[in-house]
């Protein structure tokens, strides 16, 4: 007897650093948006603006690179007075994925998932001790279009991917921002048949 498999839920999450790992370099903000729901019925794709989050955090070393840190634009002098401490928003943030997943099992989407998916389970890990999203809950949309696009993963970038794909919202590294937009990009690929 097989049990009824459970409904996934699908979170774009964003994340913007001042480096390149975590441990020694920072994630400074964390933005994600609900993205859809997909059962033994398929994907429904959900608002993205109607379920998110979004904190910026204190830096946990001094070390940071210049150019990594330019990308998102954020002060990290401010964030240091101003920004949240690691461990409340890491327990904001897996208290929100739960209340929003209520029965689902929660996935992390995001474009490309391995940067985001580094910082966010590292964090979740060294902050709160587990994550909402298991060991293994991401989805790479890179990979996603690969895959429907019959292309190998190195020629794939978001410029080679159908417009009717790409979200109409502009890409400007502020977390929630891009989480919302890369949020309506994976409910594009998964309604999406490929080639």
């Amino acid at each position: 007897m097989t049990r009824p498999l459970r409904p996934s839920l699908y979170i774009s999450v964003d994340i913007e650093a001042d480096g390149p790992i975590p441990g020694p370099y920072s994630m400074l903000s964390i933005g994600a948006a609900v993205a859809g729901r997909q059962d033994a019925d398929g994907y429904t794709a959900a608002n993205p603006e109607v379920h998110t989050f979004y904190r910026e955090l204190r830096p946990i070393s001094d070390a940071f690179v210049p150019e990594a840190l330019a990308v998102s634009g954020l002060d990290r002098d401010r964030l240091a007075v101003e920004g949240s401490e690691p461990v409340s928003v890491m327990r904001e943030f897996a208290a929100w994925v739960r209340r929003v997943g209520r029965d689902a099992q929660p996935v992390m989407c995001g474009y490309p998932a391995s940067y985001d998916w580094t910082f966010l389970y590292w964090y979740l890990l060294r902050f709160t001790g587990a994550s909402p999203f298991s060991h293994s809950g991401c989805m790479d949309m890179k990979t996603l279009y690969a895959t429907k696009a019959r292309l190998p993963l190195r020629a794939v970038a978001k410029g080679t991917m159908p417009r009717e794909l790409l979200s109409r919202r502009r890409h400007t590294h502020h977390a929630l921002d891009d989480a919302i937009e890369q949020a309506e990009l994976f409910s594009n690929l998964m309604a999406w048949p490929g080639v």
